[in-house]
Parts: structure tokens; C-alpha cells; sequence
């Protein structure tokens, strides 16, 4: 078991029947205080030699990235002090410490610790568990609390179920996006950004590839404050420097950035939300290909998206499944008006029971603003005008080890689709694109056409190849013909048995 299960199992086991939405603010507030206790310890310690003077000198940290963490806070006093029963209130005051001498970090620390309702049994449990984790003194320490972090949020919106998936898409979701339209320079825009996800991953991907960080300049908007907090705890451990804005109104009512352009957008928004302000937005300039329902706000999200695209941008966006096919409230016409304004690239259909706690199936949307041109990783696209690319990915995934409910995407399922989209967009190194029956497919305008402009992937692709086997035609048939015979003849016997056993009873 990797320390992070091992660490999330000894956490969740403290939280009794506290509810996992209110306990992951506790959890995750408590992992970020010694995360930036760790790097604050380790600063100070180096300047010591140099003396208290030195090593109490605020510049000293911030000039390097460090957050200064006041003595109050320090983790050092807070674990020494962790068994006594103001132990809650000691770290409500050390948060608001922090916020106060960190400007970035101002009003995104969780204070709940000293609640009446909180048993300080629990606040005490955490700090002596994170307490021990085992670290070897070297900048690799902070990318496991990193994946620590990442970990725990994972595990909190998979045990949220449905809310979870409200502030956090499933791992293997953003990996596939992020894989697939590469924001490696530029500026990223998530504009619905929950837990940070998307940035994370982007970050990973630079990193992979040996881009530099400073490339990619990242910006968020998030309409739910305790997530935006989250999110900003999140970027913060792994050093990712991000402009985020929060406003109770939400990214569609009053855009934070609304004379900025991007070259990448990702995003996972609430699907299928009615009350988002669509009447009193009935004339916004970004509708330009129709007016969304006012009831459903799928296509509002989409052009809002669209519409923030630079002239080389390209956006992957979470929908629900009906996007692609529903025709009520005018939906049928925005999304002829989009293929035929050349915005659609490509589109995924996605197994299953990814997301947490629901089942709901959902779809990748894959948008570019002009398809005749577009870099990626430094190399020009091909002009993939008069076309859009079909995925069908509806029988990949495999059950989460140890879920009866969820599955994930593998690696190599991601890069299978990542491959196939990468290829036929012209990238140099991933080959030659071919369709392949059942699974990916160029259509034509003419042949969507023909399909109505629904753009479910499963229309386009047709059947995959049936296996081969080696058994012969008639043999099989017998074999399957009896078998069949066989578990008729059971169930009668079944019912004969279940009958006889009703009619002891009366």
C-alpha cells in the first residue's frame, strides 16, 4: 500500500460519522499547514547559522517563494501542543496568522477547527498523523505532499459521491485532456476550476515533457468560495503560481476576465444546471452560434468557452451525454450552427460510471477557434477544416480496484485517444491517422449532415471487428445451443423447487 492510501485510511478512520464534505476541510487545511510548515522549517534551519536574527527575517522567505509562517503557527508548537483541548482554536488563530502575513493566501485557509461541534480528539489525531510522516530532506518531499494532497481530495469526492464530482473530475478525465490538447505555452483558462485539477495536471505534463513552467501562465474562476480555497491550497503546495477569482454570481453571469483570450481551456461544468441567469442573459454577445435554453445551460457553457479562445486556441469540455444529440429548446440548432461554423474538432464519448457517485455517461467536447491552422508542441496543424474526429471510448475503463461503482481510464486507454486526435490534427510524431471501425472516424460535413448534426461518436464509428475465435461455426452453435437448453432446464427445476418449498409454508 503506497503511503497515501496508507495516510488516507488512518485519516478517514478518525472521522467517525462526520460527514466527509465538512471533514475534508479539516483533513486537507491540516495537510496544508505542514506542508508549509515543512518548507518553512527547512528555511529557517538553513538560516539559522546565520542567527535568530536572520532566520526570523520575513524577506528572507518570501523572496524565495516561502510562506513566512508566524511562531504561533509553526507546525513545531502546534504538535506540541496538540493533545490540549484548545488545540482546535490554536489553529483557527494559526490560519488566520498565515493569511495575515501572506498576502496570496488571504481569506483560502480553512477555519474550523475550533468548532464546538468538532471533537478536538480528531484535530489531535491528524496533527500526530502527519506529524510522522517520514520525509529524507530533499525537494522530492514536497512532491509527496503533493500527491498526498492529491490523493486525499480524490478519495474525499469519491466518498462525496455526486457533490464530489461538483468540486473535483476524476484523475483519469483530466489526464485525457490535458493529454490531448497539450498546454505546454500560452495561457490556460479553467473557467469553472473546483479543486485545481486541470492546473495540476498541466503542470505534470510540463514537467513530462521538459517545458519550462514559466511558459504557461495559468488563470481560474470558481463560483463556490470553500472550493476556491481548496484549489488555491492546492496550486500552492505544488509551487503553481495561478490567477484565481472567485464571485458568488459564477463565470457565466460575471466573467473575471472578460477582454482576455486563451490558447487552452479545460473544463468540467455542472451539466445540465437551470438556474443559471439564462433570461436575464438573453442578449449576451458571446451566444454567436444561437441562444441557449433557459433552462439548461450545457450549450451556454460552450460558447462562453469558445468565445474565450485565442486564434490558435483549442478547449476540452466535459459534457453530459445529451449534448450531442438533443434537439429540444433550439439545442438541435446551436450545435448544427457550431459544426457548420467550423468549432467542433473532435469528439469523445466516454464509458460509464467515471465520475463520482454517479453513473451518468458523459462526452468530451474538443473545440478550436480555426481549424485551418494551430501549434502544438511547437509544430503547425494541419487544416482539419470540412471534418470533425470521432472517438467512440464507451468499452474502455476497468472497475477502481476495490469499487463495485466506479471505473477508471488505463494509460494506455488515454494514450490510445490521445494518439488517435494527435494524429489526425498532423502532428509529426504520432504517425499517420487511419480510421478504425469502432473506435475512431473522420466524418465529413456531408455525412454529419446526414446525421442530423447529432454528434454522438457510436453514429460514425460503426461495429469494431468481432474477435476470432478458432471454433468451428456448427460447433459453436451446438455448444451454445445446449448450454442454453441446459440453464432452461435449471430454471424450471428452480421454480419447481421454490413452489414446492411456498406451499410447506402454507
Amino acid at each position: 500500500m503506497t503511503i497515501e492510501k496508507t495516510l488516507f485510511a488512518a485519516a478517514d478512520k478518525m472521522r467517525g460519522s462526520m460527514d466527509p464534505g465538512e471533514y475534508k476541510h479539516v483533513a486537507l487545511g491540516l495537510l496544508f499547514l505542514r506542508y508549509i510548515g515543512v518548507a518553512f522549517q527547512r528555511k529557517y534551519d538553513e538560516l539559522l547559522p546565520e542567527g535568530e536574527t536572520v532566520a526570523e527575517d520575513v524577506d528572507e522567505y518570501l523572496a524565495e517563494g516561502i510562506f513566512w509562517v508566524p511562531e504561533a503557527a509553526r507546525w513545531s508548537m502546534l504538535a506540541a501542543n496538540a493533545k490540549d483541548k484548545g488545540i482546535g482554536v490554536k489553529v483557527d488563530n494559526a490560519m488566520r496568522a498565515i493569511e495575515a502575513d501572506n498576502e496570496q493566501l488571504k481569506g483560502a485557509l480553512p477555519k474550523v477547527f475550533g468548532r464546538e461541534a468538532l471533537d478536538p480528539a480528531i484535530v489531535t489525531g491528524l496533527i500526530d498523523l502527519f506529524s510522522n510522516i517520514e520525509f529524507d530532506g530533499t525537494p522530492k518531499d514536497f512532491d509527496l505532499i503533493g500527491r498526498i494532497y492529491e490523493y486525499f481530495i480524490s478519495e474525499f469526492a469519491s466518498s462525496e459521491g455526486k457533490r464530489g464530482g461538483d468540486f473535483h473530475t476524476p484523475k483519469p478525465v483530466v489526464e485525457l485532456i490535458v493529454q490531448m490538447i497539450e498546454p505546454v505555452k500560452g495561457r490556460l483558462y479553467e473557467p469553472c476550476h473546483g479543486s485545481g485539477s486541470f492546473m495540476v495536471q498541466s503542470e505534470h505534463f510540463l514537467a513530462a515533457h521538459k517545458y519550462r513552467r514559466a511558459d504557461l501562465a495559468i488563470y481560474g474562476q470558481e463560483r463556490n468560495h470553500t472550493t476556491y480555497g481548496l484549489a488555491r491550497m492546492n496550486l500552492a503546495i505544488r509551487g503553481i503560481m495561478a490567477r484565481l477569482e472567485w464571485n458568488a454570481e459564477g463565470t457565466l453571469l460575471r466573467d473575471a476576465f472578460p477582454d482576455e483570450k486563451f490558447d487552452f481551456v479545460m473544463a468540467n461544468p455542472p451539466f445540465n444546471i437551470s438556474d443559471w441567469s439564462g433570461d436575464i442573459l438573453a442578449e449576451d454577445r458571446r451566444w454567436t452560434f444561437g441562444m441557449p435554453p433557459v433552462g439548461n445551460a450545457n450549450f451556454a457553457w460552450m460558447q462562453h468557452i469558445y468565445d474565450k479562445l485565442g486564434s490558435t486556441g483549442v478547449a476540452g469540455v466535459v459534457m453530459a451525454n445529451g449534448s450531442m444529440s438533443s434537439m429540444s429548446s433550439g439545442e438541435g440548432d446551436i450545435r448544427r450552427a457550431m459544426v457548420e461554423g467550423e468549432a467542433v474538432d473532435a469528439m469523445i464519448a466516454l464509458p460509464g460510471q467515471l465520475f463520482y457517485g454517479t453513473q451518468i455517461p458523459a462526452c468530451i467536447w474538443i473545440l478550436a477557434k480555426d481549424k485551418s491552422n494551430g501549434v502544438a508542441k511547437d509544430a503547425k496543424l494541419r487544416d482539419r477544416r470540412g471534418e470533425v474526429l470521432f472517438i467512440d471510448a464507451r468499452k474502455m475503463g476497468a472497475l477502481v480496484p476495490g469499487s463495485r461503482k466506479q471505473k477508471e481510464l488505463s494509460r494506455d486507454e488515454i494514450a490510445r485517444i490521445a494518439t488517435a486526435y494527435h494524429a489526425w490534427r498532423g502532428e509529426p510524431d504520432a504517425g499517420a491517422y487511419v480510421d478504425e471501425p469502432g473506435f475512431c472516424k473522420a466524418a465529413s460535413m456531408e455525412e454529419i449532415a446526414k446525421h442530423n448534426y447529432v454528434l454522438t461518436p457510436g453514429r460514425y464509428v460503426g461495429a469494431g471487428a468481432a474477435e476470432e475465435d478458432d471454433e468451428p461455426f456448427d460447433e459453436k452453435f451446438d455448444r451454445l445451443t445446449a448450454e442454453l437448453r441446459a440453464q432452461f432446464a435449471e430454471g424450471r427445476r428452480l421454480e419447481k423447487e421454490i413452489e414446492t418449498r411456498l406451499e410447506e409454508l402454507t
